[in-house]
Protein backbone atom coordinates (compact mmCIF):
# COMPACT_ATOMS: atom_id res chain seq x y z
CA UNK A 1 0.00 0.00 0.00
CA UNK A 2 2.80 2.28 1.22
CA UNK A 3 4.49 1.75 -2.30
CA UNK A 4 1.42 2.27 -4.44
CA UNK A 5 1.04 5.25 -2.79
CA UNK A 6 4.49 6.39 -3.02
CA UNK A 7 4.01 5.80 -6.62
CA UNK A 8 0.89 7.77 -6.83
CA UNK A 9 3.14 10.88 -5.42
CA UNK A 10 5.55 10.92 -7.68
CA UNK A 11 3.46 10.12 -10.67
CA UNK A 12 1.89 13.66 -9.19
CA UNK A 13 5.27 15.25 -8.74
CA UNK A 14 6.28 14.83 -12.29
CA UNK A 15 3.34 15.90 -14.18
CA UNK A 16 4.19 19.02 -12.29
CA UNK A 17 6.67 20.90 -14.62
CA UNK A 18 9.40 18.04 -14.47
CA UNK A 19 11.76 17.06 -16.97
CA UNK A 20 9.28 14.29 -18.34
CA UNK A 21 6.29 16.20 -17.92
CA UNK A 22 4.07 17.49 -20.60
CA UNK A 23 4.44 21.05 -19.11
CA UNK A 24 7.22 22.79 -18.50
CA UNK A 25 7.54 25.00 -15.48
CA UNK A 26 10.50 27.77 -14.97
CA UNK A 27 10.17 29.64 -11.32
CA UNK A 28 12.80 33.11 -11.83
CA UNK A 29 13.59 35.54 -9.56
CA UNK A 30 14.64 39.18 -9.38
CA UNK A 31 16.25 40.44 -6.00
CA UNK A 32 14.83 43.85 -5.68
CA UNK A 33 11.38 44.08 -6.06
CA UNK A 34 11.31 40.36 -4.81
CA UNK A 35 9.22 39.68 -8.06
CA UNK A 36 8.65 35.66 -8.93
CA UNK A 37 8.71 35.28 -13.47
CA UNK A 38 7.21 32.16 -14.18
CA UNK A 39 7.65 30.67 -17.71
CA UNK A 40 4.87 27.81 -18.62
CA UNK A 41 5.43 26.21 -21.76
CA UNK A 42 4.10 22.82 -23.87
CA UNK A 43 6.70 20.54 -24.89
CA UNK A 44 5.05 19.16 -27.92
CA UNK A 45 4.19 22.26 -29.47
CA UNK A 46 6.78 24.06 -27.99
CA UNK A 47 4.41 27.30 -27.27
CA UNK A 48 4.81 29.15 -23.89
CA UNK A 49 3.74 32.09 -21.62
CA UNK A 50 5.74 33.88 -19.24
CA UNK A 51 3.67 35.60 -16.01
CA UNK A 52 4.97 38.86 -14.31
CA UNK A 53 8.04 39.35 -16.72
CA UNK A 54 10.44 42.49 -14.73
CA UNK A 55 12.23 44.88 -17.58
CA UNK A 56 15.61 44.24 -15.87
CA UNK A 57 15.13 40.31 -15.98
CA UNK A 58 13.89 40.60 -19.85
CA UNK A 59 16.62 39.95 -21.57
CA UNK A 60 17.74 37.14 -18.83
CA UNK A 61 13.88 35.57 -19.49
CA UNK A 62 14.08 35.76 -23.40
CA UNK A 63 17.41 33.94 -23.53
CA UNK A 64 16.20 31.22 -21.88
CA UNK A 65 13.62 30.72 -23.76
CA UNK A 66 15.37 30.48 -26.52
CA UNK A 67 17.43 28.44 -25.53
CA UNK A 68 14.97 26.32 -24.40
CA UNK A 69 13.42 26.19 -27.90
CA UNK A 70 10.72 27.82 -27.04
CA UNK A 71 7.96 30.20 -28.70
CA UNK A 72 6.49 33.04 -26.30
CA UNK A 73 2.94 33.61 -27.18
CA UNK A 74 1.92 35.76 -24.07
CA UNK A 75 3.95 37.79 -21.41
CA UNK A 76 1.29 37.92 -18.70
CA UNK A 77 0.98 40.57 -16.20
CA UNK A 78 -1.18 39.57 -12.90
CA UNK A 79 -1.90 43.16 -12.22
CA UNK A 80 -0.53 46.88 -13.16
CA UNK A 81 2.60 46.71 -10.57
CA UNK A 82 3.52 49.47 -8.48
CA UNK A 83 7.53 47.94 -7.38
CA UNK A 84 8.95 47.27 -10.58
CA UNK A 85 8.62 48.21 -13.86
CA UNK A 86 7.38 44.91 -16.23
CA UNK A 87 9.15 43.61 -18.89
CA UNK A 88 6.35 42.63 -21.20
CA UNK A 89 7.09 45.52 -23.50
CA UNK A 90 10.67 44.71 -24.04
CA UNK A 91 9.89 41.43 -24.85
CA UNK A 92 7.60 42.14 -27.37
CA UNK A 93 10.60 43.50 -28.68
CA UNK A 94 12.97 41.06 -28.27
CA UNK A 95 10.76 38.25 -29.68
CA UNK A 96 8.37 39.13 -32.10
CA UNK A 97 5.22 37.98 -31.96
CA UNK A 98 4.78 37.85 -28.18
CA UNK A 99 1.81 39.58 -27.32
CA UNK A 100 1.24 41.33 -24.05
CA UNK A 101 -1.65 40.62 -22.10
CA UNK A 102 -3.32 42.96 -18.62
CA UNK A 103 -6.35 42.92 -16.98
CA UNK A 104 -9.07 45.25 -18.89
CA UNK A 105 -10.10 46.69 -15.60
CA UNK A 106 -6.27 47.67 -15.06
CA UNK A 107 -6.69 50.61 -17.33
CA UNK A 108 -3.81 49.49 -18.83
CA UNK A 109 -2.02 49.55 -22.46
CA UNK A 110 -1.44 45.85 -23.84
CA UNK A 111 -2.05 43.81 -26.85
CA UNK A 112 -4.70 41.85 -25.51
CA UNK A 113 -7.61 42.64 -22.21
CA UNK A 114 -8.78 39.76 -20.34
CA UNK A 115 -11.93 39.59 -18.49
CA UNK A 116 -12.71 36.95 -15.47
CA UNK A 117 -13.37 33.80 -17.33
CA UNK A 118 -11.03 34.75 -20.07
CA UNK A 119 -8.10 31.50 -20.94
CA UNK A 120 -5.18 32.06 -22.46
CA UNK A 121 -4.22 29.00 -24.62
CA UNK A 122 -0.77 27.09 -25.35
CA UNK A 123 -0.60 24.32 -26.80
CA UNK A 124 -2.37 22.02 -24.71
CA UNK A 125 -2.70 23.58 -21.74
CA UNK A 126 -4.32 27.20 -20.80
CA UNK A 127 -4.79 29.48 -18.10
CA UNK A 128 -7.95 30.18 -16.54
CA UNK A 129 -8.61 33.87 -15.14
CA UNK A 130 -10.29 34.55 -11.97
CA UNK A 131 -10.98 37.81 -11.50
CA UNK A 132 -9.40 38.73 -7.86
CA UNK A 133 -9.29 42.34 -7.00
CA UNK A 134 -8.40 43.85 -3.90
CA UNK A 135 -4.88 44.65 -3.82
CA UNK A 136 -5.53 46.32 -7.41
CA UNK A 137 -9.32 46.64 -9.37
CA UNK A 138 -7.36 44.51 -12.11
CA UNK A 139 -5.72 42.08 -10.13
CA UNK A 140 -6.24 38.15 -11.68
CA UNK A 141 -4.94 34.71 -10.45
CA UNK A 142 -4.11 32.48 -13.21
CA UNK A 143 -5.33 28.87 -12.69
CA UNK A 144 -4.01 26.38 -15.06
CA UNK A 145 -6.62 24.09 -16.96
CA UNK A 146 -6.39 21.09 -14.56
CA UNK A 147 -6.29 22.89 -11.47
CA UNK A 148 -2.96 21.73 -10.44
CA UNK A 149 -1.27 25.27 -9.88
CA UNK A 150 -2.29 28.94 -9.35
CA UNK A 151 -0.33 32.20 -9.84
CA UNK A 152 -2.15 34.67 -7.24
CA UNK A 153 0.26 37.54 -8.32
CA UNK A 154 -0.11 39.92 -5.19
CA UNK A 155 -3.62 38.67 -3.75
CA UNK A 156 -2.58 35.47 -2.38
CA UNK A 157 1.10 35.23 -0.84
CA UNK A 158 2.86 32.70 0.83
CA UNK A 159 1.44 33.61 4.35
CA UNK A 160 0.43 37.24 3.03
CA UNK A 161 -1.24 38.82 0.99
CA UNK A 162 -1.25 42.07 -1.15
CA UNK A 163 -1.71 45.47 0.67
CA UNK A 164 -4.62 47.57 0.38
CA UNK A 165 -3.51 50.97 1.17
CA UNK A 166 -3.07 52.24 -2.87
CA UNK A 167 -4.07 51.84 -6.24
CA UNK A 168 -7.50 52.05 -4.89
CA UNK A 169 -7.16 48.98 -3.13
CA UNK A 170 -10.03 47.48 -0.76
CA UNK A 171 -9.11 44.75 1.88
CA UNK A 172 -13.01 43.53 2.18
CA UNK A 173 -12.85 42.75 -1.49
CA UNK A 174 -9.15 41.38 -0.89
CA UNK A 175 -10.58 39.17 1.09
CA UNK A 176 -13.69 37.69 -0.33
CA UNK A 177 -11.44 37.86 -3.86
CA UNK A 178 -8.97 34.70 -1.96
CA UNK A 179 -11.73 32.92 -0.27
CA UNK A 180 -14.12 32.24 -3.53
CA UNK A 181 -11.94 32.58 -6.15
CA UNK A 182 -8.24 30.67 -4.91
CA UNK A 183 -9.61 28.82 -1.64
CA UNK A 184 -12.23 27.32 -3.86
CA UNK A 185 -9.70 25.76 -5.47
CA UNK A 186 -8.13 21.81 -4.75
CA UNK A 187 -6.31 21.88 -1.47
CA UNK A 188 -3.30 20.55 -3.18
CA UNK A 189 -3.24 22.88 -5.69
CA UNK A 190 0.00 24.92 -5.91
CA UNK A 191 0.17 28.10 -5.12
CA UNK A 192 2.87 30.56 -7.22
CA UNK A 193 2.83 34.42 -6.23
CA UNK A 194 4.40 36.95 -7.28
CA UNK A 195 7.07 38.16 -4.67
CA UNK A 196 8.24 36.59 -1.68
CA UNK A 197 10.06 38.45 1.13
CA UNK A 198 11.00 35.25 3.08
CA UNK A 199 12.45 32.69 0.99
CA UNK A 200 9.61 30.35 0.29
CA UNK A 201 8.70 29.83 -3.37
CA UNK A 202 5.52 27.69 -3.46
CA UNK A 203 2.80 26.91 -1.11
CA UNK A 204 -0.92 25.49 -1.57
CA UNK A 205 -4.43 26.09 -1.46
CA UNK A 206 -4.41 23.66 1.72
CA UNK A 207 -1.87 25.38 3.73
CA UNK A 208 -2.97 28.94 3.21
CA UNK A 209 -6.64 28.42 3.66
CA UNK A 210 -5.27 26.46 7.06
CA UNK A 211 -2.41 28.46 8.01
CA UNK A 212 -2.04 32.38 6.55
CA UNK A 213 -2.37 34.02 9.50
CA UNK A 214 -4.23 37.13 8.37
CA UNK A 215 -6.82 34.97 5.96
CA UNK A 216 -7.91 32.43 8.33
CA UNK A 217 -9.30 35.52 10.01
CA UNK A 218 -13.16 36.66 9.90
CA UNK A 219 -13.47 39.72 7.23
CA UNK A 220 -13.82 42.14 10.11
CA UNK A 221 -10.61 41.25 11.56
CA UNK A 222 -8.57 41.23 7.88
CA UNK A 223 -10.00 44.53 7.35
CA UNK A 224 -9.09 45.89 10.33
CA UNK A 225 -4.97 44.27 10.88
CA UNK A 226 -5.09 45.52 6.68
CA UNK A 227 -5.85 49.40 7.61
CA UNK A 228 -3.28 49.44 10.18
CA UNK A 229 -0.10 47.63 8.58
CA UNK A 230 1.58 51.52 8.00
CA UNK A 231 3.72 50.39 5.40
CA UNK A 232 6.34 52.44 3.84
CA UNK A 233 5.29 53.72 -0.19
CA UNK A 234 6.45 51.38 -2.39
CA UNK A 235 10.24 53.30 -3.78
CA UNK A 236 9.00 52.72 -7.50
CA UNK A 237 5.19 54.05 -7.60
CA UNK A 238 5.87 56.89 -8.84
CA UNK A 239 7.83 55.58 -12.16
CA UNK A 240 6.66 52.36 -12.16
CA UNK A 241 2.71 52.81 -11.97
CA UNK A 242 2.80 55.58 -15.05
CA UNK A 243 5.32 53.06 -16.91
CA UNK A 244 2.97 50.19 -16.48
CA UNK A 245 0.00 51.91 -17.73
CA UNK A 246 1.83 52.17 -21.30
CA UNK A 247 3.00 48.18 -20.73
CA UNK A 248 6.25 48.98 -19.72
CA UNK A 249 7.36 51.09 -22.58
CA UNK A 250 8.47 54.03 -21.20
CA UNK A 251 8.75 57.46 -23.07
CA UNK A 252 11.85 58.29 -24.31
CA UNK A 253 13.21 61.49 -23.04
CA UNK A 254 15.24 63.76 -25.15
Amino acid sequence: MAEAVLRVARRQLSQRGGSGAPILLRQMFEPVSCTFTYLLGDRESREAVLIDPVLETAPRDAQLIKELGLRLLYAVNTHCHADHITGSGLLRSLLPGCQSVISRLSGAQADLHIEDGDSIRFGRFALETRASPGHTPGCVTFVLNDHSMAFTGDALLIRGCGRTDFQQGCAKTLYHSVHEKIFTLPGDCLIYPAHDYHGFTVSTVEEERTLNPRLTLSCEEFVKIMGNLNLPKPQQIDFAVPANMRCGVQTPTA
